[in-house]
């Protein structure tokens, strides 16, 4: 494992680290439905996606840089995390890199292995988007988080000196609505 990857990784967590509490923020979310789609942006653009109705904004807590915002979908039970982190000092990365991306996804993996004990990973994809090129590493999982079986997609990209992830967090009975968002979401729409 490289030390950009062990970086890396340590990026990823910290903008997913506190998975359960969001779970239960996500419950607790306050703030009124907007009753309109969410224009979500990354990368400077490179990475946008928008979501549908529903879907409740609410800034996460700065952590080290690293900065994101949480969707929650109350009807749904789904939340969407997004965020975007700083990637070290000196570092730039292509957007379609390969070897750094495989080697985020690999590190991820391994930390959600040792964080989770019943972490399942279900499947690891590498995409391209189509509309700018941006390289994405999708890992879909479940695992027990906020107090119960979360079905679990973690898409990850970088660009310049700067690396995203989007976590999506569905019950596992919502398998079809799970994998209409993540098309939605990797196809830019």
């Amino acid at each position: 494992m490289s030390l950009l990857s062990k970086k890396a990784v340590v990026l990823l967590l910290a903008a997913a680290a506190a998975l359960g509490a969001l779970n239960a923020q996500a419950a607790k979310a306050t703030a009124k439905e907007t009753g309109s789609a969410q224009k979500v942006s990354m990368l400077d653009g490179k990475f946008t996606f928008t979501l549908p109705k529903g879907f409740v904004a609410n800034a996460l807590p700065s952590n080290n840089g690293a900065s994101g915002t949480m969707y929650a979908n109350e009807t749904t039970k789904t939340v969407v995390i997004a965020a975007q982190n700083s990637l070290p000092e000196g570092t730039t990365v292509k957007d379609n890199d390969g070897a750094f991306l495989d080697g985020t996804a690999a590190d991820f993996d391994a930390a959600q292995r040792k964080a989770l004990p019943d972490y399942n990973k279900l499947s690891e994809k590498s995409l391209t988007l189509k509309s700018t090129g941006l390289g994405v590493r999708q890992v879909d999982s479940t695992a027990t988080q906020g107090g119960g079986m979360t079905l679990n997609t973690t898409l990850m990209a970088a660009s310049g000196s700067h690396m995203t992830v989007i976590q999506v967090i569905s019950r596992p009975g919502d398998m079809a609505a799970h994998e209409t968002l993540i098309k939605q979401i990797v196809s830019g729409k």
